[in-house]
């Protein structure tokens, strides 16, 4: 009974979190609320006992991907009050989405349901080792695609990001070595009372 408290106010605190994140109208408050659900959607992780995937999502999405959402954000100086000001219009395409999305969840829901026989004999395989052998086996081609797409994408914003300048300033360290001391200092004589110009 307990447990089953504590998994609704960790659910009912994800939901309230995932609108916060859409409906605050301050940037940095949606990427704080992105971090608690982040951390909630953790903890019922843990509860329906996956603590691999929990530990996965607070280490890979709070700790790095939530935090560099943060960053950038805090970097950029963008008028998302200009944004949302014609969100209205993008309102049919996000509820169309939404639908798709609610009718994809209700799938597997139900898909659940009718292999519970098959997870209740995987029951007793610990949750890393099912995961691997799902991931190297049977999804090894997608994960493969997966972590190319992921190379090429990281390789196009360096790519992207990286500016010719006209003119960069480089060091030329020999030239600085063959300087002396009546080149590189200059001795001025200054006046009593009188400060240096």
């Amino acid at each position: 009974m307990v447990a089953e408290l504590v998994f609704y106010l960790f659910a009912t605190i994800t939901v309230i979190a995932a609108l916060g994140v859409v409906s605050a109208k301050n940037q940095v408050h949606s990427v704080l609320f992105l971090v608690l659900t982040f951390f909630t959607t953790a903890a019922l992780f843990v509860l329906l006992g996956a603590e691999f995937l929990a530990a996965i999502l607070i280490m890979v999405y709070m700790g790095a991907v939530a935090i560099l959402f943060l960053f950038v954000v805090m970097m950029l100086d963008v008028e998302f009050a200009d944004l949302k000001k014609d969100a209205i219009q993008y309102l049919p395409i996000g509820i169309t989405v939404g639908v798709v999305i609610l009718i994809e969840l209700i799938v597997i829901i139900t898909q659940i349901h009718l292999d519970a026989g098959a997870v209740a004999a995987a029951v007793d395989v610990p949750n890393t080792l099912a995961i691997g052998r799902i991931l190297y086996t049977k999804y090894l081609l997608p994960f493969e695609i997966a972590s190319i797409i992921l190379l090429v994408a990281l390789i196009g914003a360096v790519v992207l990001t990286l500016r010719e300048r006209n003119r960069p300033k480089r060091q030329h360290i020999p030239k600085q070595l063959a300087r002396t001391r009546e080149q590189a200092v200059e001795l001025i004589k200054v006046e009593s009372g009188e400060g240096a110009s």
